[in-house]
């Protein structure tokens, strides 16, 4: 059996940055990281730490960073508190893990 040889990676063609991307998105739109990362074509991962810079940079300017909390789908327990951007891994009310992910927005203040 042979084997394929492997095709170079090709980045995306943009027209703007990935984070500019995400501003354009969520400007009255809210939206999960997962929904960001599929419409950008970026990783989850990475779609955290361009929402993290976003958050700290732009509640200096006018536009404001909103992040509506994620919640236990079992009980209902709503994560308030929270200051990570990323899902929780179990609520710690009944220890279930099916937790609905955070939203995030950016507003015009």
């Amino acid at each position: 059996m042979r084997k394929r040889a492997k095709e170079p990676f090709i980045p995306v063609a943009r027209r703007e940055t990935i984070r500019r991307e995400i501003l354009s998105l969520l400007k009255d739109n809210e939206l999960s990281a997962k929904e960001i990362s599929a419409q950008i074509g970026v990783s989850e991962k990475e779609v955290y730490e361009h929402l993290e810079h976003l958050r700290k940079t732009l509640n200096k300017s006018e536009y404001h960073f909103v992040m509506r909390p994620p919640a236990c789908r079992k009980c209902g327990f709503l994560f308030r508190k929270r200051e990570r951007l990323k899902k929780p891994g179990r609520c710690p009310v009944c220890r279930s893990e099916v937790i609905e992910e955070p939203l995030f927005v950016i507003k015009k203040i």
